[in-house]
């Protein structure tokens, strides 16, 4: 499971903990925790959070034994942070 940081158009940063993925459904991005060992995003996966699409603008995904500390903005720094949309 994973760490992801949602940076949002108003300069907020939300946090979405074990999460395993995020995928776009019409208007929204949700995040996805997969159960019993799974891989994919299928009807089995519990939806943790949503937000709308067009009010993103940067996602980051770390784990979540990788967060060394928060920058001023309260992003999670990471040793080997990936930026993911933006």
């Amino acid at each position: 499971m994973a760490f992801y940081a949602v940076t949002l158009n108003d300069q907020t940063t939300d946090f979405v903990e074990d999460a395993d993925a995020y995928q776009q459904e019409g208007p929204l991005t949700t995040f996805f925790a997969f159960t019993n060992q799974r891989e994919i995003i299928d009807s089995w996966s519990v939806r943790l959070a949503s937000y709308r699409t067009a009010d993103i603008t940067a996602i980051r995904r770390s784990s979540p034994s990788a967060i060394t500390s928060f920058d001023s903005s309260g992003l999670a720094a990471t040793a080997g942070e990936v930026s993911l949309a933006s």
